[in-house]
């Protein structure tokens, strides 16, 4: 029996959230941030800590990246498309999913 994995596409509405396998850490000794998920350990840059914390599943996408448009001034529909682009990747990982009721599989 062969399992096909649906792929889940992102959209400025959708609500991310990291699933419970994936924890998004601070490593003192490094000190820097760390994802760590079954069998991977991530070492994100610092523009994607900021977006992985505030994936927390109470916020749209959209609503990440006009905050993030305030906070770095800058033009809402550039991030908003860079943010897409980074957590589709990440959806695409299963590192990132979308809130329940919001497209995620139950």
């Amino acid at each position: 029996m062969t399992v096909v994995r649906k792929r889940i596409i992102l959209k400025a509405d959708s609500i991310p959230r990291l699933p419970a396998h994936v924890r998004l850490v601070f490593n003192e000794k490094r000190d820097s941030w760390v994802v760590l998920a079954p069998e991977k350990i991530l070492w994100p840059d610092d523009i994607s800590v900021v977006i992985l914390k505030n994936c927390d599943g109470t916020r749209s996408i959209g609503e990440i990246a006009e905050a993030l448009s305030k906070e770095f001034s800058a033009p809402c529909s550039e991030i908003l498309a860079d943010v897409l682009e980074f957590l589709q990747d990440w959806s695409d990982r299963l590192l990132v999913r979308p809130a329940c009721g919001n497209g995620a599989p139950q």
